[in-house]
C-alpha cells in the first residue's frame, strides 16, 4: 500500500477507499509517520461520505484504509491550502 501511495502523490492520482466503513474519493498529499509512530496519509477529500465544508482534509491511518484504488482522475496539484512539511508527521515518505 505504502507504494501504492508513493506512487500516487508523485502522479498526482485520484484514490478511492474506504475508511472507518465510509466510502471516499480523495486527493493524496502527504504519506508519512505520524508523531504517533503510525503511518498515515494527508489527503483532500472531494466525495464520498463525510465530507462537509471545513472538512475536506482527512489525516488517516493506513491500517484502516480499505479497497484502495485509483480512480483513473489525476488532479493539477496542491490545493491552495496545502503546506509541506506536515508538522503532525515526524517521517516524510512523499509529499506534492
Amino acid at each position: 500500500m505504502l507504494d501504492f501511495l508513493i506512487e500516487a502523490i508523485n502522479s498526482k492520482k485520484v484514490l478511492s477507499f474506504h475508511y472507518d466503513g465510509l466510502r471516499r474519493v480523495v486527493e493524496p498529499h502527504a504519506v508519512g509517520q505520524s508523531t504517533a509512530g503510525n503511518d498515515v496519509l494527508r489527503c483532500f477529500q472531494t466525495e464520498g461520505e463525510h465530507i462537509k465544508p471545513g472538512h475536506e482534509w482527512d489525516f488517516c491511518c493506513l491500517s484502516k484504509i480499505r479497497n484502495l484504488a485509483a480512480t483513473g482522475a489525476t488532479f493539477a496539484g496542491p490545493r491552495p491550502q496545502y503546506r509541506r512539511g506536515d508538522k503532525h508527521m515526524r517521517v516524510i515518505y512523499a509529499q506534492l
